[in-house]
């Protein structure tokens, strides 16, 4: 494959889908009622705020000598959780076992809220690198724990930077740790899940470690997009069937990523309705 077209596979949206799969539907952002509003801008906020300087701190401080990044996850995970204990939130993780059937894999997850990240972060039992907009680098605390703990910055100022980030995701694959990517590329407006890119895909197939659906219910509710208001709820995180890419090429990639829109679209309607 020469390398425009190879840029044009992992940059270009997968849309084709077929008709006999049911899409989710839009939504409007629920209505939350004005004592959660009030609770959230007098009490949950700032404890939301000072939850992250306080575990930004200790991870800085650990960052000094922590390389491996296993200590730095860890504060990330006690973050999340207390994160998720603040808004009144507890998640389930259903299908947990699928979670350990393979050591390394991509995990590709619906985007729907500011939440979605520490919910994972709070509920995958095990060390992973995630791939994020390279802009939230810039954000204090959380940027400077993305960069002293090895996450992956995803580049999109040009078509050759964008391969040359997943790149950097592969060789993170090939060195034994999982990776967590949101392939919709941003957070669903609507709660309707949007075109996935095919940069999970390509990573996956380059790697040659499995593609694992991950589909998040219930974070739109709790924080949707424009909103800074929470409505507290039950979460769920669920596991679908890890997809093998054993002899694929990057050729496959848009049939891949078909495939794994299908598979969390699918999901997350048997669980919304």
């Amino acid at each position: 494959m020469r390398p425009e077209q190879q840029e044009h596979v992992l940059l270009t949206q997968s849309e084709s889908r077929p008709e006999s799969k049911p899409e989710s539907k839009p939504k409007g952002p629920p209505q939350t009622p004005a004592l959660f509003r009030w609770l959230t801008y007098l009490l949950l906020l700032p404890l939301i705020a000072l939850s992250t300087v306080f575990f930004g701190c200790i991870s800085l401080i650990v960052g000094l000598w922590d390389k491996s990044g296993r200590q730095q996850h860890f504060i990330a995970h006690l973050w999340a959780r207390s994160l998720l204990l603040i808004s009144l939130s507890p998640v389930k993780l259903i299908n947990k076992e699928k979670l350990h059937e393979h050591e390394t894999a991509v995990y590709a997850s619906n985007h729907l809220s500011y939440m979605d990240t520490p919910v994972l972060f709070a509920r995958l039992p095990f060390q992973f690198r995630i791939l994020a907009k390279q802009g939230l680098w810039k954000v204090p605390f959380i940027g400077w724990y993305l960069h002293r703990s090895g996450q992956v910055p995803v580049d999109q100022s040009s078509a050759r930077n964008a391969v040359a980030s997943l790149n950097r995701g592969v060789a993170t694959l090939k060195h034994g740790l999982p990776l967590v990517i949101f392939p919709e590329g941003g957070r669903a407006a609507n709660g309707r899940t949007q075109p996935f890119v095919s940069g999970a895909a390509y990573m996956a197939i380059k790697a040659q470690v499995p593609l694992v659906p991950i589909t998040l219910v219930g974070t739109y509710e709790l924080l949707p997009i424009h909103t800074y208001h929470l409505h507290p709820r039950v979460l769920s995180v669920i596991v679908g069937d890890p997809i093998l890419t054993t002899g694929l090429t990057t050729r496959d990639a848009d049939s891949l990523t078909k495939r794994l829109f299908d598979t969390i679209t699918a999901t997350y309607l048997q669980h919304t309705t």
